[in-house]
């Protein structure tokens, strides 16, 4: 087989504010890769098929010598994210062709990841039967994780409670709600758009507003107080949970998507309440809680979401040349699910 196109995403420089496609990142094609020949050096040649655009790629866009809970994108390289391929050669063992995989993958049509990188080394996996392989970078991969260990660990969630879950139409935030529900609490959650709120209520919510157009502190004050605060935005928002909040509240500090395109300052009001109302804040990873929790997340989860019992909703983008474009809908806000971009059919 003669040598085919390769192509590639790649990081060109830091945004000022949301990233530019074309600036921000460009697709290139000016690699070829013979896939028959080219050198493993016990290594895995992978054709990549899914991969996941997610807000926390804004904070990889950063000078490569300032440390964070994820490595920086390296200008003139491929950026990379969580994604889905299958084995084309392998020679390490555990890995065979035609195997499917799920870890961290460069935004490339084929690649040579490293099994062992900390944490998203690639992993071999068996799709559940009904479930699509674009599941396996949302609701059955990363966000869904992030849903299910942070609940399970800490929420401590009581029937008839009250939880506020901000972004509730995201890939985690939507999982959130009907993990809640299944738990028996009243759940208020805040979107983005009408359309994301109406998916909110679809998936369980009691109490779903847009926060464009509706106060957040005077929903929570009519509708809360609250016992927990998923939170997935940060800012004012988490302002206004600490004003509603129950004393012994848990906030479960996931994101902070109003805040990573811009360091503006946030005025927080509410600070002093934390003490006052010994509110419980947990700031979580998964990797942290993987080895607790991650066995059980793949006996349950990706059944129930094959079987619809968890709902979850995807926004596709096709084709790689276009995954500078859904990064940034990610960061806008523009998507209305779980962002997926789509490389390659099988």
């Amino acid at each position: 087989m003669a040598p085919i196109t390769n192509g590639r995403t790649i990081y060109k420089e830091i945004p000022t504010g949301f990233p530019e496609p074309g600036k921000t990142t460009v697709y290139d094609t000016s690699l070829t890769i013979d896939l028959e020949n080219v050198p493993l050096n016990g290594g895995v040649l992978i054709k990549t098929l899914v991969l996941s655009a997610d807000p926390y790629m804004r904070v990889q866009m950063r000078p490569v010598d300032i440390e964070g809970y994820m490595p920086a994108f390296i200008p003139g390289q491929p950026i990379f994210s969580l994604g889905v391929g299958k084995v084309i050669r392998s020679e390490r063992d555990g890995f065979k062709s035609g195997d499917y995989v799920y870890g961290l993958l460069d935004h490339a049509e084929y690649s040579l990841p490293n099994p062992d990188i900390p944490e998203f080394g690639i992993r071999v996996f068996k799709p559940e039967p009904g479930l699509r392989h674009t599941a396996y970078v949302g609701a059955a991969g990363m966000p869904g994780q992030t849903s299910y260990y942070g609940w399970k660990e800490y929420a401590n969630a009581k029937a008839d409670e009250t939880v506020f879950v901000s972004g509730g139409a995201g890939p985690v935030g939507s999982i959130v709600i009907q993990l809640a529900k299944q738990d028996g609490l009243k759940v208020i959650t805040s979107a983005g758009t009408d359309e994301k709120v109406k998916f909110c209520k679809e998936v369980g919510a009691d109490v779903a507003f847009n926060y464009k157009t509706t106060s957040t502190l005077e929903v929570l004050k009519k509708e809360g107080p609250i016992n927990i605060y998923w939170d997935n935005v940060g800012g004012t928002t988490l302002d206004a949970a600490i004003e509603n909040a129950t004393n012994h509240a848990r906030f479960l500090e996931c994101g902070a998507i109003s805040q990573y395109n811009s360091k503006d300052g946030v005025n927080m009001k509410n600070l002093d309440q934390i003490y006052a109302r010994r509110i419980t804040l947990y700031g979580f990873l998964i990797f942290d809680l993987a080895p607790k929790w991650e066995e059980e997340f793949y006996k349950v989860i990706p059944k129930k979401l094959a079987s619809g019992e968890i709902k979850f909703r995807e926004d596709i983008t096709f084709g790689l040349e276009n995954s500078g474009q859904a990064i940034r809908d990610v960061q806008i806000g523009t998507n209305t699910g779980k962002k997926v971009i789509v490389v390659a059919q099988e």
